[in-house]
């Protein structure tokens, strides 16, 4: 098990230092001086430049990534150019909406998504699988935003149980602000449970039909035994990946969704930085998405080597 975690950890290392100049890179190259946006399009030429040298956006290319990523290593992100405050500090607010945010999202998904596609694949042909399938399918179909509106029509507007949007802070209490959350949180997990119901009831599909399956059913367990026995566990390597790529996509793709409902979440605080031509908080904040999705993908590494030790083996 360690040579497979050493491993792992070097190609983690090495992709985040890929990521770190691709995401400097690209961002350099984008349209638009944050200073005059700064001072606006009247501003003299000498009050520009004033201000970005003040800014160290005169200073070398290298230099600027290096001095970046120093101050990353250190938790330093720098100093926002728009907000005048430490990044640090405004990742730090948002992403204590976005992280629940996600997590309530990627637990209401799979526990809808699993059961519904372990009974799929049980009821394989029959009138139970095809009706599943078919609202799955339109899960899928279905935009996440537009999803999002029917709910704050039917529950904020008609039904009044929950407001249209905004975020009362945990300080409210956890009840109030889980509240807040739950409509967004329903609204990202629908097309996530529809994904994962059908790659969960493929997998079972797939194990089903293996020898070991048919072994097991010869020694005289029942369909549901050896279902839950044997082919659960065994379909879950395809199901692990999905769910780890499914909390990277709410963690780092939910802009749309907190722009609907006013939640001042790590996505508006992108699309914030990007109109204000805001490129210290922009980075940051994508670097900082980045290492997540990173992360959680050596962490579903582990977890495929924890259900088939098969794998430790051949990396």
């Amino acid at each position: 098990m360690v040579p497979f975690l050493l491993k792992r950890l070097i190609s983690l290392a090495l992709s985040l230092l890929a990521a770190s100049v691709v995401i400097f890179l690209v961002l350099q190259v984008v349209p638009g001086d944050p200073a005059s946006y700064m001072l606006g399009m009247n501003a003299q030429p000498e009050t520009v430049e004033a201000l970005r040298q003040q800014m160290g956006l005169n200073e070398p290319l290298v230099w600027r990534y290096l001095t970046w990523i120093a101050g990353l290593a250190h938790g330093d992100f720098g100093i926002s150019y728009t907000y005048k405050v430490p990044t640090a500090e405004l990742i730090s607010q948002r992403l204590w909406v976005s992280l629940p945010l996600a997590v309530y999202a990627l637990v209401l998904s799979t526990l809808i998504a699993l059961p519904v596609g372990i009974i799929a694949a049980a009821k394989r042909n029959t009138a139970a699988d095809y009706g599943i399938m078919g609202v799955t399918q339109f899960g899928i179909a279905v935009p996440n935003f537009w999803f999002a509106m029917l709910l704050v029509l039917l529950f904020s507007i008609t039904l009044r149980w929950f407001s249209a949007g905004g975020f009362p802070g945990w300080s409210a209490g956890f009840l109030p602000a889980m509240k807040a959350l739950t409509l967004p949180a329903i609204a990202l997990a629908l097309p996530q449970a529809s994904i994962l119901a059908r790659v969960t009831r493929s997998s079972l599909l797939d194990t089903l039909s293996e020898d070991y399956i048919r072994t097991a059913r010869a020694k005289g367990l029942t369909r549901s035994q050896t279902l839950v026995r044997h082919a659960v566990r065994n379909a879950m390597i395809p199901v692990l990946t999905i769910i780890g790529l499914q909390f990277s996509f709410l963690l780092a793709g939910a802009i749309i969704i907190e722009n609907v409902f006013y939640l001042p979440g790590l996505g508006r605080l992108v699309f914030q930085g990007i109109t204000q031509r805001d490129l210290i908080v922009v980075q940051s904040v994508v670097m900082l998405l980045v290492f997540a999705v990173i992360v959680i993908t050596f962490l579903v590494d582990i977890a495929y080597a924890v259900v088939d030790p098969r794998l430790r083996s051949r990396s």
